[in-house]
Protein backbone atom coordinates (compact mmCIF):
# COMPACT_ATOMS: atom_id res chain seq x y z
CA UNK A 1 0.00 0.00 0.00
CA UNK A 2 2.39 2.38 1.12
CA UNK A 3 5.52 1.21 -1.21
CA UNK A 4 7.39 4.56 -0.86
CA UNK A 5 8.43 3.68 2.81
CA UNK A 6 10.89 0.87 0.97
CA UNK A 7 13.42 3.34 0.13
CA UNK A 8 13.20 4.48 3.78
CA UNK A 9 16.63 3.34 5.90
CA UNK A 10 15.29 0.93 8.13
CA UNK A 11 16.82 -2.37 10.14
CA UNK A 12 16.08 -5.72 8.72
CA UNK A 13 14.89 -6.76 12.42
CA UNK A 14 12.06 -3.82 12.19
CA UNK A 15 10.88 -5.33 8.94
CA UNK A 16 10.54 -8.85 9.98
CA UNK A 17 8.47 -7.19 12.74
CA UNK A 18 6.06 -5.81 10.39
CA UNK A 19 6.00 -8.42 8.27
CA UNK A 20 5.48 -11.36 11.21
CA UNK A 21 2.20 -9.24 12.70
CA UNK A 22 0.54 -8.52 9.67
CA UNK A 23 0.38 -11.62 8.10
CA UNK A 24 -1.12 -13.58 10.93
CA UNK A 25 -4.24 -11.34 11.19
CA UNK A 26 -5.28 -12.82 6.90
CA UNK A 27 -5.71 -16.41 8.02
CA UNK A 28 -8.52 -16.23 10.41
CA UNK A 29 -10.87 -17.56 7.97
CA UNK A 30 -14.57 -15.80 7.72
CA UNK A 31 -17.24 -15.55 10.43
CA UNK A 32 -20.85 -16.01 10.14
CA UNK A 33 -23.38 -14.61 7.68
CA UNK A 34 -24.98 -11.40 8.81
CA UNK A 35 -28.79 -12.26 9.72
CA UNK A 36 -29.81 -9.17 7.93
CA UNK A 37 -29.35 -8.01 4.19
CA UNK A 38 -27.59 -4.57 4.12
CA UNK A 39 -25.66 -4.76 1.35
CA UNK A 40 -24.02 -1.29 2.40
CA UNK A 41 -22.01 -2.85 4.94
CA UNK A 42 -19.07 -5.51 3.72
CA UNK A 43 -18.04 -6.26 7.50
CA UNK A 44 -18.58 -5.89 11.39
CA UNK A 45 -15.37 -5.45 13.81
CA UNK A 46 -16.49 -5.37 17.20
CA UNK A 47 -18.82 -1.62 17.20
CA UNK A 48 -17.82 -0.77 14.05
CA UNK A 49 -17.82 -1.34 10.90
CA UNK A 50 -16.32 -1.41 7.33
CA UNK A 51 -18.78 -0.06 4.19
CA UNK A 52 -18.91 -1.44 1.24
CA UNK A 53 -17.95 2.35 -0.50
CA UNK A 54 -15.23 2.25 2.26
CA UNK A 55 -13.84 -1.28 0.88
CA UNK A 56 -13.98 -0.72 -3.09
CA UNK A 57 -11.61 2.36 -2.50
CA UNK A 58 -9.46 0.37 -0.34
CA UNK A 59 -9.65 -2.52 -3.13
CA UNK A 60 -8.98 0.09 -5.74
CA UNK A 61 -5.87 1.17 -4.38
CA UNK A 62 -4.12 -2.07 -3.12
CA UNK A 63 -5.08 -4.20 -6.35
CA UNK A 64 -2.03 -3.23 -7.90
CA UNK A 65 0.12 -5.47 -5.32
CA UNK A 66 -1.53 -9.17 -6.83
CA UNK A 67 -0.26 -7.89 -10.64
CA UNK A 68 -3.37 -9.50 -12.37
CA UNK A 69 -5.61 -8.08 -15.11
CA UNK A 70 -8.34 -8.86 -13.50
CA UNK A 71 -9.74 -9.19 -9.70
CA UNK A 72 -11.52 -12.44 -8.60
CA UNK A 73 -12.95 -13.49 -5.65
CA UNK A 74 -10.52 -15.13 -4.21
CA UNK A 75 -8.26 -11.98 -4.46
CA UNK A 76 -10.81 -9.64 -3.15
CA UNK A 77 -11.90 -12.06 -0.31
CA UNK A 78 -8.03 -11.63 0.63
CA UNK A 79 -8.09 -7.72 0.47
CA UNK A 80 -10.88 -7.95 2.77
CA UNK A 81 -8.47 -9.88 5.18
CA UNK A 82 -5.78 -7.78 4.85
CA UNK A 83 -8.00 -4.80 5.62
CA UNK A 84 -9.92 -6.42 8.65
CA UNK A 85 -6.45 -6.74 10.17
CA UNK A 86 -5.27 -3.13 9.64
CA UNK A 87 -8.78 -2.23 10.88
CA UNK A 88 -7.69 -4.55 14.62
CA UNK A 89 -4.28 -3.05 14.51
CA UNK A 90 -5.58 0.46 14.23
CA UNK A 91 -8.29 -0.24 16.91
CA UNK A 92 -5.71 -1.83 19.27
CA UNK A 93 -3.45 1.29 18.95
CA UNK A 94 -6.31 3.11 19.93
CA UNK A 95 -7.37 1.08 22.88
CA UNK A 96 -3.63 1.11 24.29
CA UNK A 97 -3.61 5.34 23.96
CA UNK A 98 -0.35 4.77 21.32
CA UNK A 99 0.29 8.04 20.00
CA UNK A 100 3.14 9.92 17.43
CA UNK A 101 2.94 14.11 18.37
CA UNK A 102 3.40 16.41 15.10
CA UNK A 103 6.89 17.33 17.27
CA UNK A 104 8.25 13.52 17.40
CA UNK A 105 6.76 13.02 13.22
CA UNK A 106 8.60 16.06 11.93
CA UNK A 107 11.99 14.74 13.67
CA UNK A 108 11.66 11.47 12.31
CA UNK A 109 11.59 12.69 8.92
CA UNK A 110 14.28 15.07 9.47
CA UNK A 111 16.44 12.60 10.55
CA UNK A 112 15.45 10.66 7.47
CA UNK A 113 18.79 9.83 5.18
CA UNK A 114 16.88 10.26 2.20
CA UNK A 115 15.87 13.77 2.57
CA UNK A 116 18.99 14.90 3.64
CA UNK A 117 21.92 17.19 1.68
CA UNK A 118 25.31 17.84 3.30
CA UNK A 119 24.25 15.91 6.42
CA UNK A 120 21.20 18.31 6.79
CA UNK A 121 17.61 18.03 6.57
CA UNK A 122 16.60 19.71 2.91
CA UNK A 123 13.33 20.81 1.89
CA UNK A 124 13.91 20.43 -1.64
CA UNK A 125 15.16 16.79 -1.67
CA UNK A 126 11.96 15.95 1.28
CA UNK A 127 9.37 17.82 -2.09
CA UNK A 128 11.26 15.70 -4.91
CA UNK A 129 10.27 12.64 -3.12
CA UNK A 130 7.01 13.10 -2.65
CA UNK A 131 6.94 14.51 -6.14
CA UNK A 132 8.59 11.64 -7.65
CA UNK A 133 6.37 9.12 -5.69
CA UNK A 134 3.16 10.58 -7.12
CA UNK A 135 1.74 11.82 -3.06
CA UNK A 136 1.04 14.73 -1.55
CA UNK A 137 2.68 15.47 2.06
CA UNK A 138 -0.81 14.86 4.41
CA UNK A 139 -1.25 11.72 2.58
CA UNK A 140 2.63 10.82 2.80
CA UNK A 141 3.10 11.96 6.79
CA UNK A 142 -0.45 9.90 7.69
CA UNK A 143 0.91 6.85 6.54
CA UNK A 144 4.41 7.33 7.99
CA UNK A 145 2.77 8.48 11.28
CA UNK A 146 0.51 5.33 11.58
CA UNK A 147 3.58 3.48 10.40
CA UNK A 148 5.32 4.16 13.46
CA UNK A 149 2.66 3.90 15.56
CA UNK A 150 2.16 0.17 14.40
CA UNK A 151 5.74 -0.11 15.45
CA UNK A 152 5.08 1.02 18.81
CA UNK A 153 2.41 -1.15 19.35
CA UNK A 154 4.54 -4.17 17.78
CA UNK A 155 7.19 -3.21 20.40
CA UNK A 156 4.79 -2.78 23.26
CA UNK A 157 3.94 -6.82 22.53
CA UNK A 158 7.77 -8.11 21.84
CA UNK A 159 9.50 -5.85 22.45
CA UNK A 160 11.04 -7.08 25.63
CA UNK A 161 11.78 -10.87 24.76
CA UNK A 162 15.45 -11.45 25.12
CA UNK A 163 15.94 -15.05 24.54
CA UNK A 164 18.18 -17.42 26.48
CA UNK A 165 21.70 -18.81 25.16
CA UNK A 166 19.53 -22.08 24.75
CA UNK A 167 17.48 -20.85 22.77
CA UNK A 168 19.98 -19.11 20.55
CA UNK A 169 21.99 -22.10 20.17
CA UNK A 170 18.74 -23.86 19.24
CA UNK A 171 19.07 -21.28 16.31
CA UNK A 172 22.77 -21.89 15.49
CA UNK A 173 22.03 -25.44 15.97
CA UNK A 174 19.06 -26.12 13.64
CA UNK A 175 20.76 -24.63 10.59
CA UNK A 176 24.90 -25.23 11.28
CA UNK A 177 24.52 -28.72 12.47
CA UNK A 178 26.34 -31.16 9.69
CA UNK A 179 24.57 -34.27 8.68
CA UNK A 180 25.94 -37.62 7.41
CA UNK A 181 23.62 -39.03 4.73
CA UNK A 182 23.67 -42.09 2.49
CA UNK A 183 21.28 -41.82 -0.13
CA UNK A 184 20.03 -43.74 -3.35
CA UNK A 185 18.66 -41.70 -6.59
CA UNK A 186 15.35 -43.45 -7.05
CA UNK A 187 15.54 -42.38 -10.70
CA UNK A 188 18.35 -44.58 -11.26
CA UNK A 189 16.00 -47.58 -10.68
CA UNK A 190 12.62 -45.72 -12.19
CA UNK A 191 14.35 -45.85 -15.90
CA UNK A 192 14.46 -49.73 -15.73
CA UNK A 193 10.63 -49.43 -15.77
CA UNK A 194 9.53 -46.02 -18.09
CA UNK A 195 10.09 -47.94 -21.51
CA UNK A 196 6.79 -48.31 -23.07
CA UNK A 197 5.78 -49.92 -26.01
CA UNK A 198 4.12 -48.54 -29.07
CA UNK A 199 0.86 -50.49 -28.11
CA UNK A 200 1.30 -49.02 -24.96
CA UNK A 201 1.17 -45.68 -26.19
CA UNK A 202 -1.16 -46.30 -28.88
CA UNK A 203 -3.90 -47.01 -26.06
CA UNK A 204 -2.88 -43.93 -24.18
CA UNK A 205 -3.67 -41.73 -26.94
CA UNK A 206 -6.80 -43.71 -28.20
CA UNK A 207 -8.10 -43.14 -24.59
CA UNK A 208 -7.26 -39.15 -24.31
CA UNK A 209 -8.23 -38.36 -27.54
CA UNK A 210 -9.99 -35.04 -26.28
CA UNK A 211 -7.10 -33.67 -24.72
CA UNK A 212 -5.26 -33.28 -28.24
CA UNK A 213 -7.63 -31.18 -29.73
CA UNK A 214 -6.31 -27.48 -30.71
CA UNK A 215 -8.71 -24.98 -31.08
CA UNK A 216 -6.85 -22.98 -33.97
CA UNK A 217 -7.72 -19.47 -34.90
CA UNK A 218 -6.52 -17.97 -38.18
CA UNK A 219 -6.30 -13.95 -38.88
CA UNK A 220 -4.68 -11.25 -40.94
CA UNK A 221 -3.24 -9.08 -39.90
CA UNK A 222 -0.73 -5.28 -41.24
CA UNK A 223 1.34 -3.27 -39.04
CA UNK A 224 0.23 0.35 -39.85
CA UNK A 225 3.71 2.84 -39.96
CA UNK A 226 4.54 6.33 -40.69
CA UNK A 227 6.12 4.67 -44.08
CA UNK A 228 3.52 2.99 -45.27
CA UNK A 229 0.25 5.49 -43.95
CA UNK A 230 2.50 8.77 -44.81
CA UNK A 231 5.44 7.77 -46.96
CA UNK A 232 7.45 9.64 -43.31
CA UNK A 233 9.38 7.73 -41.03
CA UNK A 234 8.21 9.93 -38.26
CA UNK A 235 5.17 10.20 -35.78
CA UNK A 236 3.48 12.92 -37.52
CA UNK A 237 0.21 14.71 -36.73
CA UNK A 238 -1.08 13.41 -40.14
CA UNK A 239 0.07 9.71 -39.18
CA UNK A 240 -2.38 9.73 -36.16
CA UNK A 241 -5.24 11.64 -38.34
CA UNK A 242 -4.93 8.83 -40.53
CA UNK A 243 -4.83 6.44 -37.76
CA UNK A 244 -8.63 8.16 -36.41
CA UNK A 245 -9.86 7.84 -40.08
CA UNK A 246 -9.12 3.45 -39.74
CA UNK A 247 -10.52 3.70 -36.29
CA UNK A 248 -13.66 5.28 -37.68
CA UNK A 249 -13.96 2.68 -40.71
CA UNK A 250 -13.77 -0.80 -38.53
CA UNK A 251 -16.41 1.10 -36.23
CA UNK A 252 -18.29 1.63 -39.46
CA UNK A 253 -18.25 -2.21 -40.38
CA UNK A 254 -15.12 -1.61 -43.18
CA UNK A 255 -13.04 -4.95 -43.28
CA UNK A 256 -9.14 -5.14 -43.64
CA UNK A 257 -9.12 -5.33 -47.54
CA UNK A 258 -11.00 -2.79 -47.90
CA UNK A 259 -9.06 -0.03 -45.60
CA UNK A 260 -5.99 -1.80 -47.28
CA UNK A 261 -7.09 -0.53 -50.68
CA UNK A 262 -8.48 2.76 -49.26
CA UNK A 263 -4.86 3.46 -48.26
CA UNK A 264 -3.33 1.16 -50.83
CA UNK A 265 -0.89 -0.51 -48.34
CA UNK A 266 0.97 -3.68 -48.58
CA UNK A 267 -0.45 -6.85 -48.77
CA UNK A 268 -1.58 -8.40 -45.20
CA UNK A 269 -0.11 -11.39 -43.13
CA UNK A 270 -1.75 -14.41 -42.22
CA UNK A 271 -1.44 -16.53 -38.72
CA UNK A 272 -2.82 -18.95 -37.28
CA UNK A 273 -2.23 -19.33 -33.53
CA UNK A 274 -3.58 -22.34 -30.71
CA UNK A 275 -5.29 -22.09 -27.24
CA UNK A 276 -1.48 -22.31 -26.25
CA UNK A 277 -0.74 -19.03 -27.59
CA UNK A 278 1.71 -20.92 -29.91
CA UNK A 279 2.21 -19.63 -33.13
CA UNK A 280 1.61 -22.28 -35.96
CA UNK A 281 2.64 -20.22 -38.98
CA UNK A 282 5.93 -19.56 -40.16
CA UNK A 283 4.80 -15.83 -41.42
CA UNK A 284 5.92 -12.97 -39.09
CA UNK A 285 6.87 -15.04 -36.20
CA UNK A 286 8.85 -12.83 -35.00
CA UNK A 287 5.65 -10.35 -34.96
CA UNK A 288 2.97 -12.74 -33.42
CA UNK A 289 4.66 -13.34 -30.18
CA UNK A 290 2.77 -14.35 -27.17
CA UNK A 291 1.94 -11.61 -25.72
CA UNK A 292 0.54 -10.31 -29.39
CA UNK A 293 -1.88 -13.49 -29.24
CA UNK A 294 -3.04 -12.87 -25.81
CA UNK A 295 -4.11 -9.19 -26.96
CA UNK A 296 -6.32 -10.94 -30.06
CA UNK A 297 -7.30 -13.89 -28.63
CA UNK A 298 -10.66 -12.41 -28.16
CA UNK A 299 -10.92 -12.01 -31.40
CA UNK A 300 -14.30 -14.01 -33.50
CA UNK A 301 -17.04 -13.86 -35.90
CA UNK A 302 -18.82 -11.51 -33.91
CA UNK A 303 -16.08 -9.08 -33.20
CA UNK A 304 -14.15 -9.84 -36.62
CA UNK A 305 -11.86 -6.89 -36.72
CA UNK A 306 -10.01 -4.75 -34.49
CA UNK A 307 -7.05 -2.16 -34.22
CA UNK A 308 -4.97 -2.31 -31.32
CA UNK A 309 -1.50 -0.81 -30.27
CA UNK A 310 1.16 -3.21 -29.21
CA UNK A 311 5.13 -2.27 -28.37
CA UNK A 312 4.38 0.92 -29.64
CA UNK A 313 3.06 -0.17 -32.92
CA UNK A 314 0.00 -0.21 -34.43
CA UNK A 315 -1.95 -3.25 -36.25
CA UNK A 316 -5.21 -4.31 -37.06
CA UNK A 317 -6.10 -7.70 -37.35
CA UNK A 318 -9.30 -9.27 -39.16
CA UNK A 319 -10.95 -13.12 -37.42
CA UNK A 320 -10.71 -15.20 -40.59
CA UNK A 321 -11.91 -18.32 -39.13
CA UNK A 322 -11.88 -21.30 -36.34
CA UNK A 323 -10.93 -24.32 -36.08
CA UNK A 324 -10.68 -27.46 -34.26
CA UNK A 325 -7.55 -29.94 -35.41
CA UNK A 326 -7.17 -33.58 -33.50
CA UNK A 327 -3.30 -33.55 -33.56
CA UNK A 328 -2.12 -37.12 -34.76
CA UNK A 329 0.11 -39.33 -32.15
CA UNK A 330 2.92 -38.84 -35.10
CA UNK A 331 3.02 -35.20 -33.70
CA UNK A 332 5.69 -35.04 -31.49
CA UNK A 333 4.76 -32.72 -29.08
CA UNK A 334 1.94 -35.12 -28.52
CA UNK A 335 4.19 -37.87 -28.09
CA UNK A 336 6.03 -36.04 -25.95
CA UNK A 337 2.77 -35.58 -23.87
CA UNK A 338 2.08 -38.83 -23.69
CA UNK A 339 5.35 -40.17 -22.62
CA UNK A 340 5.68 -37.72 -19.60
CA UNK A 341 2.40 -38.12 -18.41
CA UNK A 342 3.14 -42.26 -18.51
CA UNK A 343 6.48 -41.85 -17.06
CA UNK A 344 5.03 -39.65 -14.14
CA UNK A 345 2.17 -42.00 -13.82
CA UNK A 346 4.33 -45.11 -13.11
CA UNK A 347 6.99 -42.88 -11.29
CA UNK A 348 4.17 -42.01 -8.94
CA UNK A 349 2.48 -45.50 -8.49
CA UNK A 350 6.46 -47.04 -7.83
CA UNK A 351 7.34 -44.15 -5.04
CA UNK A 352 3.84 -44.80 -3.35
CA UNK A 353 4.11 -48.67 -3.10
CA UNK A 354 7.91 -47.61 -1.88
CA UNK A 355 6.16 -44.88 0.58
CA UNK A 356 4.10 -47.09 2.01
CA UNK A 357 6.87 -49.51 3.01
CA UNK A 358 8.77 -46.92 4.57
CA UNK A 359 5.99 -45.46 6.19
CA UNK A 360 5.07 -48.25 7.91
CA UNK A 361 8.15 -47.46 10.45
CA UNK A 362 9.54 -51.07 9.47
CA UNK A 363 11.60 -49.70 6.84
CA UNK A 364 15.07 -49.91 8.75
CA UNK A 365 18.74 -49.42 7.76
CA UNK A 366 19.10 -52.67 7.19
CA UNK A 367 15.78 -52.63 4.27
CA UNK A 368 17.99 -49.72 3.12
CA UNK A 369 20.76 -51.74 1.93
CA UNK A 370 19.13 -54.56 0.89
CA UNK A 371 17.09 -52.42 -1.47
CA UNK A 372 20.54 -51.12 -2.45
CA UNK A 373 21.28 -54.56 -3.36
CA UNK A 374 18.19 -56.16 -5.43
CA UNK A 375 17.95 -53.14 -7.28
CA UNK A 376 21.76 -52.82 -8.50
CA UNK A 377 21.65 -49.14 -7.25
CA UNK A 378 24.74 -47.72 -5.27
CA UNK A 379 24.24 -45.65 -2.39
CA UNK A 380 25.86 -42.77 -2.47
CA UNK A 381 27.48 -41.04 1.11
CA UNK A 382 27.25 -37.54 1.39
CA UNK A 383 28.32 -34.77 4.46
CA UNK A 384 25.98 -31.86 4.50
CA UNK A 385 28.21 -28.76 6.22
CA UNK A 386 25.32 -27.46 7.63
CA UNK A 387 21.55 -26.28 5.54
CA UNK A 388 22.74 -23.79 3.25
CA UNK A 389 24.94 -26.83 1.86
CA UNK A 390 23.72 -27.44 -1.42
CA UNK A 391 27.27 -28.29 -3.43
CA UNK A 392 25.50 -32.04 -4.18
CA UNK A 393 21.90 -31.37 -3.82
CA UNK A 394 19.74 -28.47 -4.53
CA UNK A 395 18.56 -26.22 -1.37
CA UNK A 396 14.72 -27.66 -0.93
CA UNK A 397 15.82 -31.22 -0.85
CA UNK A 398 18.66 -30.29 2.04
CA UNK A 399 15.98 -28.05 3.85
CA UNK A 400 14.07 -31.74 3.70
CA UNK A 401 16.70 -33.62 4.33
CA UNK A 402 16.62 -31.05 7.84
CA UNK A 403 13.32 -31.68 9.06
CA UNK A 404 14.14 -35.42 9.85
CA UNK A 405 15.89 -37.05 12.51
CA UNK A 406 18.77 -39.21 12.84
CA UNK A 407 18.77 -42.99 12.19
CA UNK A 408 15.45 -42.33 9.83
CA UNK A 409 14.81 -43.59 6.32
CA UNK A 410 12.69 -41.40 4.15
CA UNK A 411 11.87 -40.28 0.44
CA UNK A 412 12.04 -36.49 -0.79
CA UNK A 413 11.01 -35.94 -4.21
CA UNK A 414 9.56 -32.93 -6.00
CA UNK A 415 6.37 -32.13 -7.31
CA UNK A 416 7.48 -32.57 -11.08
CA UNK A 417 8.89 -36.54 -10.08
CA UNK A 418 12.05 -35.04 -11.69
CA UNK A 419 14.03 -35.73 -8.52
CA UNK A 420 13.35 -38.54 -6.17
CA UNK A 421 15.41 -40.00 -3.18
CA UNK A 422 15.42 -42.44 -0.39
CA UNK A 423 17.64 -41.03 2.25
CA UNK A 424 19.41 -42.14 5.58
CA UNK A 425 20.62 -40.30 8.04
CA UNK A 426 23.35 -41.64 9.73
CA UNK A 427 24.52 -39.21 12.10
CA UNK A 428 23.97 -35.71 13.17
CA UNK A 429 26.94 -33.41 14.56
CA UNK A 430 25.17 -30.76 17.02
CA UNK A 431 26.94 -27.16 16.26
CA UNK A 432 27.28 -24.27 18.96
CA UNK A 433 28.20 -20.60 19.13
CA UNK A 434 29.88 -18.59 21.24
CA UNK A 435 28.79 -15.17 22.71
CA UNK A 436 31.70 -13.29 21.70
CA UNK A 437 31.10 -14.82 17.78
CA UNK A 438 30.53 -12.61 15.08
CA UNK A 439 27.13 -14.55 14.02
CA UNK A 440 26.10 -14.22 17.32
CA UNK A 441 23.76 -11.52 17.71
CA UNK A 442 22.23 -12.67 13.96
CA UNK A 443 21.05 -15.97 15.31
CA UNK A 444 20.21 -13.69 18.98
CA UNK A 445 17.37 -11.99 16.50
CA UNK A 446 16.67 -14.94 14.90
CA UNK A 447 15.55 -16.93 18.11
CA UNK A 448 13.91 -13.39 19.37
CA UNK A 449 11.86 -13.54 15.92
CA UNK A 450 10.57 -17.28 16.38
CA UNK A 451 9.69 -16.22 20.30
CA UNK A 452 7.86 -13.58 19.40
CA UNK A 453 6.25 -14.78 16.08
CA UNK A 454 4.76 -17.27 18.79
CA UNK A 455 3.38 -14.58 21.02
CA UNK A 456 2.10 -12.54 18.08
CA UNK A 457 -0.27 -16.15 17.33
CA UNK A 458 -1.13 -16.07 20.87
CA UNK A 459 -2.18 -12.31 20.60
CA UNK A 460 -3.91 -13.00 17.52
CA UNK A 461 -6.20 -15.36 19.41
CA UNK A 462 -6.61 -13.49 22.05
CA UNK A 463 -7.94 -10.31 19.27
CA UNK A 464 -10.28 -12.68 17.98
CA UNK A 465 -11.97 -13.39 21.51
CA UNK A 466 -11.88 -9.08 21.77
CA UNK A 467 -13.27 -8.01 18.51
CA UNK A 468 -16.23 -10.08 17.07
CA UNK A 469 -16.10 -10.14 13.34
CA UNK A 470 -18.94 -10.81 11.18
CA UNK A 471 -18.63 -10.59 7.17
CA UNK A 472 -21.81 -9.45 4.87
CA UNK A 473 -21.24 -12.63 2.17
CA UNK A 474 -24.43 -10.33 0.14
CA UNK A 475 -22.71 -6.98 0.28
CA UNK A 476 -19.70 -8.77 -0.54
CA UNK A 477 -21.24 -10.22 -3.73
CA UNK A 478 -21.89 -6.36 -4.98
CA UNK A 479 -17.99 -5.90 -4.45
CA UNK A 480 -16.81 -9.14 -6.74
CA UNK A 481 -19.94 -7.80 -9.26
CA UNK A 482 -18.98 -4.50 -9.22
CA UNK A 483 -15.12 -5.05 -10.37
CA UNK A 484 -16.57 -8.21 -12.42
CA UNK A 485 -16.98 -5.59 -15.57
CA UNK A 486 -14.49 -3.21 -14.57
Amino acid sequence: MISYFRKFSSSIYSKIFLFIVAIPFVFWGMGPLFTGGNINTVAKIGKGKITTEEFIGYVKYNASQYNVEELNKTIIQNLLSQYIGDKLINYEIQDLGIKLTDKSLSEIIKNEKLFKKDNKFSRTEYEKFLVKNGIGAIVFENDLSNKKKKEQLFEFIGGGIVPADFFVNKSYNKINQKRYIEIIDLNKIFDKELSFSQETLNEYYENNKNNYISNLTSVDFIELSPKNLTGSDEFTDLFFQKIDVIDNMIAEGNNLNSIINSFNLNKNESATFNTSAKNKSDVAKSKLTEEFVKKISHINEEDSIIMLEHNDKYFIVEFVKNENKQRKISDKLVREDILFNLQHKTKRNLISQLMAKVNSNNFKKTHFDKFSKVEKVAIEKITLQSMDDNKVLNEKVVEKIYSFPEKRVFIINNISLSENYLIYIDKIESATIAKNSEDYKKYLNLSKLRLVSNLYNTYDIYLKQKYKIDINYKALDTVNNYFKWK
